[in-house]
């Protein structure tokens, strides 16, 4: 959803324009995030500013995407993935938060491995909450720097728990 907020023609896009400049648009209307993230992940205020320019308009969407879904199935599950949940002082707003965490070093090589420079990855990681503090909040935890096998075997035990 933030991606989807960064699109061509949305409040969102012409506010980061506005505060960024346009040259963090990309020819197709869209906010170019290889261009904005260095600016973002090097400056605490220029990421602040961005996150109050896109956290409400995502949080929106959320809102929209769970109500839509209870109308369709008030007895379901549903799931929203959201990297940023605690440093935005949302956690409170959702029935149950699961963590998905795994060792900083796995997490630096994962981005590396997106194509994320070693250093772009290291200002992201830092400017997020460390996941072990975002585990000891949660309600439950996945440890995603196992085999594939184990995190479905933990996700399994989770949504068997959150079914019942």
């Amino acid at each position: 959803m933030a991606h989807g907020v960064m699109a061509a023609g949305t409040e969102a896009t012409a506010a980061i324009a506005e505060r960024f400049g346009a040259h963090v648009i990309a020819e197709d209307g869209s906010v170019n995030r290889a261009v904005l993230g260095p600016i973002v992940f090097g400056d605490k205020a220029a990421r602040r500013d961005l996150e109050a320019i896109i956290h409400p308009a995502v949080y929106r969407s959320i809102e929209v995407g769970l109500r839509a879904f209870a109308r369709l199935d008030d007895k379901g599950l549903a799931v929203v993935e959201i990297p940023l949940l605690y440093e935005t002082g949302h956690a409170p707003d959702f029935d149950r938060v699961i963590a998905t965490v795994c060792t900083s070093e796995m997490q630096l090589a994962r981005l590396v491995e997106r194509g994320v420079s070693e250093t772009q990855a290291r200002l992201i990681i830092a400017a997020q909450m460390p996941a072990e503090e975002k585990a000891a909040r949660a309600d439950f935890v996945i440890r995603t720097d196992g085999t594939p096998a184990g995190t479905d075997a933990q996700v399994e035990r989770i949504l068997t728990l959150l079914l019942q």
